[in-house]
């Protein structure tokens, strides 16, 4: 009796298995959790960036030595990044599978030769007025490896990213029943929608219907208070607030709703037209650009009673749409300018945090790479050419109308958690 009342004392109950198996499943799933979190790159911004690959020849034929590029977006899952430029023409550039993403080997600064060749080229047909990926891009999903643009006298375009094929167009038709063009085009965070902007008015489009079927908004309804002139930028707040800002040239932005197009607020005091626009991390702030105006303006739309800080930027004398962008983390916006350079700011302040020589022409796009340390930019401007210049006059270096990758500093590449004294990487870089 003893031994039997001895081996049931030894022995757990069902409970404690059970409750000892919970504990166990919880600390896997926690771990598992940690395992695949991730936590954005901590970039130190005051250490300067490396160019890790240059591309500027196979943007220049004998046929337009004028080509300029106009814009570079990063895709969502980071493989590669699409070019726009004057030639009418996309590009894709993929990213090399060898790239760490961090402080790694610099270019020639103007080197005789591009880094690699664009995978593909598009021809859009006609001048490109905007472009933008769709929102889920996955390499690893050619079905979703799209993107949309819009250029003159044409409707708005579906390519596949890989082929270059075009999968569907969305067609918009005026009071004539002639096809219009968008100015600009954007996905809703859904990825269900395509956005185009036209003059006071917005087409929806359902993308998985192609054709000219769409929703028409005036943002102008008679004499009432709303946006007129063409609308040339179109944003989606990343939150679930289901919020869209819209620029338009008459150098207003205005807040709607996406499920019923309610206008919720209009902001006014861009001293040219707006050119860009787009939501902060956490949704609550919006950022606006316009063209011939040196300030990049924060607005904070929880209450949008006035201007929160000015970031400047050299853009006081061009119309030329100057795109600007967030780092991963959120804390820091990124834009280029006339002078050729790439000016951060701290959004957590609005104060100035460095900048550095990008080119030595107008930086018209930079692009943060979605999770690692890497930005693109891009440069050019339309030059204009007198009778008496000869093409041998009309040459340009490797660091005009060109584009690049950088790569920064990190604080810490082991953990991101860990910090580091940024001053002590700058005297190392130094060293």
């Amino acid at each position: 009796m003893a031994e039997e009342e001895e081996s049931q004392q030894q022995q757990p109950n069902s409970d404690e298995l059970v409750s000892k198996t919970a504990q166990e499943e919880s600390t896997q799933n926690q771990q598992q959790e940690a395992d695949y979190s991730w936590t954005p790159p901590s970039i130190c911004f005051d250490v300067p960036p490396v160019r890790t690959y240059h591309f500027s020849h196979q943007f220049r034929t004998s046929s337009n030595p004028n080509n300029f590029l106009k814009g570079i977006k990063w895709s969502p899952d980071g493989w590669c990044f699409l070019t726009s430029a004057e030639d009418n023409t996309f590009r894709v550039f993929s990213l090399p599978d060898n790239v760490d993403g961090y402080y790694g080997n610099a270019c020639s600064f103007a080197a005789d030769a591009d880094s690699y060749n664009a995978n593909l080229i598009v021809n859009g047909g006609e001048s490109i007025y905007d472009f933008c990926w769709y929102p889920y891009m996955s390499a690893s999903d050619p079905v979703t490896c799209v993107f949309a643009s819009t250029t003159r006298d044409h409707p708005i375009h579906l390519w596949d990213a890989t082929s270059g094929e075009l999968r569907c167009t969305y067609r918009a038709f005026d009071a004539m029943d002639e096809i219009t063009a968008a100015f600009s085009v954007g996905f809703n965070p859904a990825g269900t929608k395509i956005f185009g902007g036209y003059n006071k008015s917005l087409r929806i489009f359902d993308v998985h219907r192609p054709g000219r079927e769409f929703k028409q908004h005036s943002t102008v309804q008679g004499n009432k208070e709303g946006q007129p002139g063409i609308i040339s930028a179109i944003a989606f707040c990343p939150s679930h607030t289901k919020m869209l800002a819209t620029g338009s040239y008459s150098q207003t932005t205005a807040i709607y709703s996406e499920d019923n197009m309610e206008l919720l607020y209009i902001l006014r005091g861009q001293e040219g037209g707006v050119t860009h626009v787009q939501f902060s991390k956490d949704g609550n702030y919006l950022y606006t650009g316009g063209r011939k105006d040196p300030y990049i303006l924060c607005w904070d739309i929880r209450k949008a009673d006035g201007i929160v800080y000015k970031l400047y930027r050299s853009s006081e004398n061009t119309n030329q749409r100057i795109t600007f962008d967030l780092d991963p983390s959120g804390q820091h916006l990124g834009t280029g300018g006339q002078d050729g350079l790439v000016h951060i700011y701290n959004l957590q302040t609005g104060q100035w945090a460095s900048s550095f020589q990008a080119a030595l022409d107008t930086v018209n796009g930079f692009s943060f790479h979605p999770f690692l340390p890497l930005a693109a930019s891009s440069s050019g401007h339309r030059r204009f050419d007198t009778l008496d210049d000869s093409p041998e006059d009309f040459s340009l270096s490797g660091d005009e109308n060109c584009a690049s990758v950088w790569s920064f500093s990190v604080a810490s590449m082991e953990d991101n958690s860990a910090t580091m004294d940024c001053g002590d990487l700058k005297s190392q870089s130094e060293n």
